[in-house]
């Protein structure tokens, strides 16, 4: 496969993956934000999910003040921000429209409308008059777009390219929502004590990642954060933990490999045997905050060395 097309594919699986766990990370805000709470903890929520984002200084320039409108604005509609789900949905679509040849009809078909659909519903106020309802409509979005590529698109390289792109954002985007609602919690030591506001919160924080019902399956026991953790971290059954969509990016990297990937093949193997045998009370004597913050740095790494051995090279290279 030409590595243009290749980048392509990958990218357009991102966005549409990056799209999703956004509206994710803000639906979880959102909800957290109705509950009783100070406006300083509730402004901390809205600070510590752009800052895990690398938004802070772009919203702070652009906003000065926070307000939980203007971060919804920032991040759902400003085509200034190149991580809003706006931007996110307008970049999938145009790379698949650049390699529109090796999709399937369906699959072009379900981006584009995505794209048509989501500026009609900005347009209609939908975002304003009920977020939430926005956010699942993206989510849905997200997933079917999922299901298409896996129920029409050709096992072959293009459709793995595809499954790269998909389950490296989603490691990285996990980590990510454990990091923001962590710290903002101040449950970095795993603490156990509890309110009934922990619930509400945690409850939240498993919905954004269609967690809860799988959460009750494992532990039929109330919800406590080092659970949580363990949950989205070190279960490989689980569809959206670090470690289950680690095994899908080493399975993938082993099928597209050519003569110069074995170094991003060993980075993604030992990234993956490091989840696999971890336990969640050594991540937490070491402490979650550094934890992620490794991961996350890992996996751009990881990233990098995917479009330096199967991408199209950056421009100043």
């Amino acid at each position: 496969m030409l590595s243009r097309t290749a980048d392509h594919l990958f990218w357009m699986a991102r966005y549409t993956e990056r799209a999703e766990n956004t509206a994710r990370m803000l639906d979880v805000n959102y909800q957290t934000s109705l509950l009783p709470q100070s406006l300083e903890v509730a402004e901390q929520g809205w600070w510590a999910m752009l800052d895990i984002s690398e938004l802070t200084h772009a919203f702070d320039h652009k906003y000065g003040l926070l307000s939980r409108e203007d971060v919804i604005d920032f991040m759902v509609r400003d085509m200034t921000n190149p991580s809003s789900i706006m931007s996110c949905l307008r970049a999938a679509r145009e790379n698949a429209r650049a390699v529109r040849g090796s999709l399937t009809t369906e699959v072009w078909e379900t981006l584009n409308t995505t794209w048509l659909d989501v500026q009609r519903m900005i347009s209609d106020g939908v975002l304003r008059d009920d977020p939430s309802q926005f956010f699942e409509w993206v989510k849905f979005r997200s997933h079917l777009a999922r299901g298409v590529q896996f129920g029409t698109m050709l096992k072959d390289d293009a459709f793995h390219f595809m499954r790269l792109g998909t389950f490296l954002e989603r490691a990285d985007n996990t980590a990510r929502i454990l990091d923001v609602k962590f710290q903002a919690t101040g449950s970095e030591n795993g603490g156990s004590e509890r309110t009934e506001q922990d619930f509400y919160h945690w409850a939240a924080v498993l919905r954004s990642v269609s967690g809860f019902e799988v959460y009750r399956k494992i532990y039929r026991t109330v919800i406590t954060p080092v659970r949580v953790a363990e949950l989205l971290i070190l279960r490989p059954d689980m569809p959206r933990s670090l470690v289950s969509s680690m095994d899908e990016v080493v399975a993938i990297l082993a099928l597209v490999r050519n003569q110069q990937s074995a170094e991003t093949e060993r980075q993604a193997g030992k990234l993956h045997a490091d989840l696999k045998y971890a336990r969640i009370d050594d991540i937490f004597a070491v402490g979650l905050h550094a934890f992620l913050t490794s991961f996350l740095e890992r996996i751009g790494d990881l990233g990098s060395g995917i479009s330096r051995d199967f991408l199209v090279p950056p421009l100043a290279a």
